[in-house]
């Protein structure tokens, strides 16, 4: 037994509420267990019990035994001594005094209750309820998988705003950047990110219409046109480079931040780079395009680009590959964009603005994607919890890393069904 289970048995409920008694001796009745209190304090508030005839409202404190309050020194704080109940699993030192009633749960909590949550936070594999999440209904789970999407979305738009706002409300510039971190994928996002950064908008938007002078501007800026090279390509962009640099006194991020290493060459920086300047160079009202697409298919059309001819046949500057190959954005790629920078973006833009049509349709957009494969959804397929689509696969990531891979069994509705049952 520890607090943190004693609070969640408290909490839900999950002992047997029929003849409890204070140490005293009194009847006592939980009207209600109180709320939580996440600041310093007493560990509920607002708790209303009924011992003998009296009615009691305030402050619940709980510990694994009554001897805790004292090495805890909580009897010299001011701020425990109106407590309407002291709860304890284990009685084993004088009450606590100053009329503050105590109550034992230890013979009141089911026999399996500590078993089952031992089982959890102990199981050998890397889902605690990998074997028993399948006792939760199906309607639980539904409803919890909603939760777990508008978690993970309102912590990443939590992000999103701030940048909106560094860009003084700028929704293109959120584009940009967004998209930008989004082409390098998990592996390159940071420094993808910090390239958009280092290049503003409107100097990329400016030569827009030239392809040659996008690329030099933004490999330049990736820092990956220092150096001697061979081909024209890369020496053309290098003096281009060198023009508009020192033009608008621009600053290259360090070159060292990119990795090629266990990469596949289509994934590759230097493509992925080519491919956005390709994005740049045939966009025109690009956000108000994003917003306004709600299919699948029109997103595929919006992000049908291909790198230049010089990609045709490298996938890094001066060094030619075995077999041409043009360098398109493919099904997975574009998927992966859908999923996370154009459905959360039209869902940011639709509450700013008040659009629940909007938001509704950017949720039914990740709807019509099929679910991300990855180690987590395969794991969660491996313990025969499979989705369909992008929403239940952004739901079980979400699941996995800020509760399964933290063992937060406690503060999740699968856990609360498994510990719930009989």
């Amino acid at each position: 037994m520890n607090e943190a289970l004693l609070l969640f048995i408290w909490q839900h409920s999950l002992y047997d509420t029929v003849a409890l008694r204070t140490a005293a001796g009194e009847p006592l009745t939980v009207i209600a267990p109180g709320r939580v209190n996440t600041n310093a304090g007493p560990d509920l508030s607002d708790a209303k019990i009924k011992v003998g005839d009296t009615i009691l409202v305030g402050n619940v404190e709980l510990h694994v035994r009554t001897s805790d309050w004292y090495k805890h020194g909580h009897q010299h704080d001011a701020a425990y001594r109106s407590l309407a109940l002291h709860v304890v699993y284990e009685h084993d030192a004088p009450a606590i005094g100053g009329n503050i009633p105590t109550l034992e749960l230890k013979d009141h909590i089911p026999a399996g209750m500590i078993a089952r949550y031992s089982g959890l936070m102990t199981g050998p594999g890397k889902l605690p309820c990998g074997t028993q999440h399948s006792i939760v209904r199906d309607i639980t789970k539904e409803g919890w998988m909603s939760r777990l999407l508008a978690e993970r979305w309102e912590q990443k738009l939590a992000e999103w705003d701030v940048m909106l706002s560094d860009s003084a409300d700028d929704w293109r510039n959120l584009l940009y950047w967004r998209m930008a971190a989004n082409f390098g994928f998990k592996t390159n996002a940071t420094p993808f990110l910090m390239l958009a950064r280092s290049l503003p908008l409107n100097v990329a938007t400016r030569h827009k219409d030239d392809l040659m002078q996008l690329e030099a501007l933004f490999f330049g800026q990736a820092g990956m046109l220092d150096g001697d090279f061979t081909d024209d390509h890369p020496r053309t962009l290098q003096r281009e480079y060198e023009y508009l640099r020192k033009k608008y006194k621009l600053h290259p991020i360090p070159a060292e931040l990119w990795k090629f290493m266990r990469m596949r060459p289509v994934n590759f920086p230097s493509v992925r780079i080519a491919q956005f300047a390709a994005l740049v160079h045939r966009s025109v009202h690009l956000f108000s395009q994003v917003i306004e697409s709600h299919t699948v298919a029109d997103i595929r059309t919006l992000l049908d680009v291909k790198a230049g001819e010089y990609w045709d046949t490298h996938y890094r500057f001066d060094v030619p590959q075995d077999k041409p190959s043009v360098k398109t954005l493919g099904k997975t790629s574009v998927e992966n964009i859908i999923i996370n920078t154009i459905a959360p973006i039209q869902f940011l833009y639709a509450a700013r603005q008040g659009t629940a049509a909007l938001q509704e349709r950017s949720l039914q957009l990740l709807e019509s994607v099929p679910a991300e494969q990855n180690h987590i959804t395969a794991l969660w397929e491996e313990n025969n919890w499979t989705v369909q689509n992008a929403a239940g696969s952004q739901a079980l990531i979400q699941l996995y890393n800020n509760y399964c891979s933290r063992k937060r069994c406690l503060d999740c509705t699968i856990g609360l069904g498994i510990m719930r049952r009989k």
